[in-house]
C-alpha cells in the first residue's frame, strides 16, 4: 500500500469489514470491489483482507488491488492459523469500532453488509454487542447442509443460543466486546452464545448465499465435525464458569459493562 506522507492524519473509520481468506485468489478481488461498493453510502470504512498463508497468488493480486483501492488493507499470517485466528487478527488491526465479518469464497453476498451494520449505527442504548446473519435459501452441497443442520441443531440444544445458523460468515460486532471474548480456534461459530454470555443483546438477520463460483472448500464435514465435538464441549465449559458479578460504571475508567 502507498505510504502516507509524514503528519498526514488518517481518515475516520466507523466499520471495518474484515475479509478472512485462504487460497481464493479467483475469487478474492471480485469480492472486494463488490464490498467496497456496497458500502458507499454507509458509514466511513476500510476493508481489511486477512490472508491466512495463501499457497496461491492471492496476496500478489491483493498488493496491487491496494494501489487502486485506498481503504483496502491486507494482513498476512505467517503461517496458517485458520478463520477465527484471521477474524482475530482482523478485528486487533481494525479502526473502526463495528466489525463487519464475511468469509473469502464470495459465498456470502456484500450487499447485506448495510444491513448487518444497521442495528449497531442506530443503537442509542450500548445494548446491542452482535448482529448475527442467517442463510436461507443456502446454495451448498446436500451434504454440507445436513451436516450443518445436525451441528446447529445440537449447538442450539446444548447452549440455548437462540441462533440457528452460527456459521454464518455474515456478522457485525462492537470491537471492544469482541476483543474481551475468550480467544479459541473455531470460535467464529459459536460469537452468539460467547456475546450472550457477556451480558450483550444480539440481533438476527436473515441474509442470502450464493454458490461457490471457483476454488474449493478449506474444510471437509469431517474436519468440522471432529472440532465442533471438542468445541462444543468447551463453549459449554465456558458458559457455565461466566462472571456472573457486574461492575458498576462509577470508578472504572474506560470500561462500561453492557446492562
Amino acid at each position: 500500500m502507498p505510504q502516507r506522507p509524514a503528519g498526514e492524519a488518517l481518515p475516520f473509520v466507523r466499520i471495518s469489514v474484515v475479509v478472512p481468506a485462504r487460497n481464493e485468489a479467483e475469487n478474492i478481488i471480485p469480492l472486494v470491489t463488490s464490498i467496497d461498493a456496497a458500502m458507499a453510502g454507509t458509514a466511513p470504512f476500510e476493508i481489511i483482507v486477512v490472508d491466512d498463508s495463501s499457497t496461491d497468488d492471492s496476496v500478489a493480486r491483493l498488493t496491487q488491488a491496494t494501489q487502486a483501492m485506498p481503504r483496502l488493507r491486507l494482513i498476512r499470517h505467517g503461517a496458517r492459523g485458520g478463520q477465527s485466528a484471521a477474524v482475530h487478527t482482523g478485528a486487533l488491526a481494525a479502526r473502526g469500532d463495528i466489525i463487519c465479518t464475511l468469509d473469502g469464497d464470495g459465498q456470502n453476498p456484500p450487499e447485506e453488509l448495510p444491513k448487518l451494520a444497521a442495528p449497531l449505527i442506530a443503537d442509542n442504548t450500548g445494548r446491542i454487542g452482535l448482529v448475527a446473519g442467517q442463510r436461507v435459501n443456502r446454495q451448498d452441497t446436500l451434504s454440507k447442509k445436513l451436516a450443518s443442520r445436525f451441528a446447529n441443531g445440537l449447538r442450539a440444544r446444548i447452549l440455548n443460543d437462540n441462533t440457528r445458523d452460527t456459521g454464518c460468515g455474515l456478522k457485525a460486532f462492537r470491537r471492544d466486546a469482541f476483543l474481551r471474548l475468550p480467544y479459541f480456534d473455531h470460535m467464529h461459530r459459536y460469537l452468539p452464545a460467547l456475546f450472550a454470555r457477556d451480558g450483550w443483546g444480539i440481533v438476527h438477520v436473515d441474509v442470502g448465499h450464493r454458490p461457490r463460483t471457483a476454488g474449493r472448500s478449506n474444510y471437509s464435514n469431517l474436519q468440522r465435525g471432529l472440532v465442533g465435538i471438542v468445541d462444543l464441549a468447551g463453549v459449554a465449559w465456558l458458559l457455565a464458569r461466566r462472571k456472573k458479578a457486574r461492575e458498576l460504571d462509577a470508578g472504572i475508567e474506560g470500561h462500561m459493562e453492557p446492562r
